[in-house]
C-alpha cells in the first residue's frame, strides 16, 4: 500500500484467528482496568467534596451527571462508529481505508471539541433549572459544569484516540494512560481542595487537567505508530465517503446516548423532589452503580472489536461465537460482584458520604436495585456485537424506547397516580433494563449477525 505499508506492532491484535475466550479476556482486562481508572475521575471528585467540602457540593457534583453525559454520550456514539469502521477495514486488511478513517475521525473530533465547549457552557443554566436543582446546590453545580465544559476537548481527543487503538486490538495503552491520569487527578483534587481550598472549582480543574494529559499521551502514540493508524497532522482532512460510514454507524448510537442522558435530566428532577439527603444517597449509589457497569461495558467493547474484525474478514460464525462467549463472561462477572455489593452497601455509601441519612438512603437504593444488574448484560453485549456489525439503528430504537419512552411513562404514572415514593421511583431504572434486554434478546436471536456494507469490495 505504497508509503503506508504496514508493520504490525506487538500491541495490536488480529482477532480473526486464535482462541475466542482468550482474545476476549485479554482484550477486556485492560479495557476494564482503563474504564475503572476513567471512572475514578468523577469518583475521586465525589469523594473529595463529600468528605472535605460540603453536602451541597457533593450533591452538586453528583447531580450534574445527566448534563455531562448528554454531550459526552453524543461523542462516544460517534467514536464508536469510527471504531466499528476502522475495525472492519483493519480485519479486511484495507489499510489505506484505515488511514483515511483515522484522519477523518480526528479532524471531526477537533471540530466537535470547539462546538461542545461553547454548547456545554451555554446550556448549563437551562439544564440545571430543568432538573429542579435546589437553590442551595445551584451555585456549586453551575461552577463545576462551567469549568468542566471549558476543558471537554481533552476528553473527546482521548476517547477518539482510544477508539482508534482499540479498533486494531490495542487496549493496553489507553489503560496505561488512564492510570497516569487518574493518579494526576487524585493528587490535584487533594491539592486544590485541601491546600488551596478551591472547592468544586478545584475538583473540576483537576479533572480537565487529567483529561488533557490523557489526550496528549494518546495522540502522541498515534503520531509515533508504525502501523496503518499512524496519525500525520498534514493528512488531516474529511474524507466524505469515510465520514458517511462513520456517521451511519455512529449517529444512531449518539442519538440514543444523548436522548437517554437528556431524559435522565427529568429522572433527576424526580429524585431531587425527595430532598438533599436523598440526592446525596442517590449520588453515592450512582457512583457505585457506574462501577458495577464497567465489566459488562468493557466486555461489550471487546465484543464490538471482535465482531467487527471477524465480519471484515468474512467470518460470521466466528463473530457469533464471540458474541455468545462475551455474554457468558459478562453474566458471570456481574453475579460475582453483585453479592458482596449488597452485603457491604452501608460501608460503600459511607465511603462517599458518612452522614447517617445519606448512608441509609444510599444503602436502600443499592439493595433494591443491584439484583437487576444481570439484566443489563444482555442489552450491553448484544448491542455491542450489533455495533461491530455496523448495525446500530435497531439497538438505538430499542434503547430509546426502553430508557426514554417507557421510563418516562413509568415515572409519570408512578409519581402522579400510583405511589410517589422513593423506591418505586428508583425502580424506573431496572424496569427500563428489563424491557430493553427482553427486546434486544428477541431482536438479536431473530437477526443474523451479518455486516452492514462498510468494507470496500477488494476488486474496486
Amino acid at each position: 500500500m505504497s508509503s503506508l505499508s504496514v508493520r504490525r506492532q506487538k500491541q495490536d491484535v488480529d482477532m480473526t484467528h486464535g482462541n475466542i475466550l482468550q482474545h476476549l479476556i485479554k482484550f477486556s482486562l485492560p479495557l476494564l482496568a482503563g474504564n475503572l481508572f476513567q471512572q475514578l475521575y468523577n469518583t475521586v471528585d465525589a469523594w473529595v467534596v463529600g468528605n472535605y467540602v460540603s453536602n451541597e457540593a457533593f450533591s452538586a457534583v453528583g447531580s450534574v451527571g445527566p448534563i455531562v453525559n448528554m454531550l459526552i454520550g453524543t461523542f462516544v456514539g460517534l467514536s464508536g462508529g469510527a471504531g466499528a469502521v476502522i475495525s472492519q477495514f483493519y480485519g479486511a486488511k484495507q489499510h489505506n481505508r484505515v488511514h483515511d478513517s483515522v484522519h477523518t475521525a480526528v479532524l471531526l473530533t477537533l471540530i466537535l471539541g470547539a462546538l461542545f465547549t461553547v454548547l456545554g457552557i451555554a446550556i448549563t443554566p437551562a439544564m440545571l433549572k430543568l432538573m429542579n436543582t435546589p437553590e442551595a446546590v445551584l451555585p456549586e453545580a453551575t461552577r463545576y459544569l462551567t469549568i468542566y465544559f471549558s476543558g471537554i476537548s481533552g476528553m473527546l481527543l482521548y476517547n477518539i484516540s482510544a477508539a482508534i487503538l482499540r479498533a486494531v486490538g490495542n487496549s493496553k495503552y489507553p489503560f496505561y494512560f488512564l492510570v497516569i491520569c487518574a493518579l494526576i487527578n487524585t493528587v490535584l483534587d487533594l491539592v486544590f481542595v485541601l491546600v488551596f481550598h478551591m472547592g468544586v472549582e478545584g475538583v473540576a480543574l483537576a479533572t480537565i487537567i487529567a483529561q488533557f494529559t490523557s489526550a496528549i499521551l494518546s495522540v502522541a502514540l498515534l503520531m509515533r505508530s508504525q502501523d496503518c493508524i499512524l496519525l500525520i497532522p498534514s493528512h488531516l482532512r474529511i474524507h466524505w465517503d469515510m465520514l458517511r460510514k462513520i456517521l451511519k454507524v455512529g449517529i444512531p448510537t449518539s442519538l440514543q446516548m444523548a436522548v437517554t442522558a437528556f431524559s435522565n435530566i427529568f429522572v433527576q428532577s424526580y429524585i431531587n423532589y425527595f430532598g438533599e439527603d436523598f440526592m446525596s444517597g442517590w449520588t453515592a449509589y450512582s457512583k457505585i452503580d457506574q462501577l458495577m457497569f464497567l465489566p459488562m461495558q468493557s466486555i461489550s467493547m471487546a465484543a464490538t472489536t471482535f465482531v467487527g474484525q471477524n465480519l471484515g474478514a468474512d467470518q460470521p460464525q466466528r463473530a457469533k461465537k464471540g458474541a455468545n462467549t462475551a455474554l457468558l463472561i459478562s453474566v458471570c462477572c456481574t453475579v460475582v460482584l453483585m453479592l458482596p455489593l449488597m452485603v457491604l452497601s452501608p460501608q460503600l455509601v459511607a465511603f462517599f458520604n458518612g452522614k447517617p441519612a445519606v448512608v441509609r438512603f444510599g444503602s436502600m437504593l443499592l439493595r433494591w436495585l443491584s439484583p437487576f444488574y444481570v439484566l443489563c448484560c444482555v442489552n450491553q453485549i448484544y448491542s455491542g456485537a450489533l455495533r461491530g456489525a455496523g448495525n446500530s439503528k435497531v439497538p438505538t430504537i430499542i434503547m430509546l424506547g426502553s430508557f426514554v419512552a417507557f421510563r418516562q411513562a413509568y415515572l409519570y404514572i408512578m409519581a402522579n397516580f400510583i405511589c410517589n415514593e422513593a423506591i418505586p421511583i428508583a425502580l424506573s431504572y431496572p424496569a427500563g433494563w428489563l424491557v430493553c434486554s427482553t427486546l434486544m434478546f428477541i431482536y438479536y436471536r431473530r437477526t443474523k449477525l451479518t455486516s452492514t456494507k462498510l468494507v470496500d469490495d477488494p476488486a474496486n
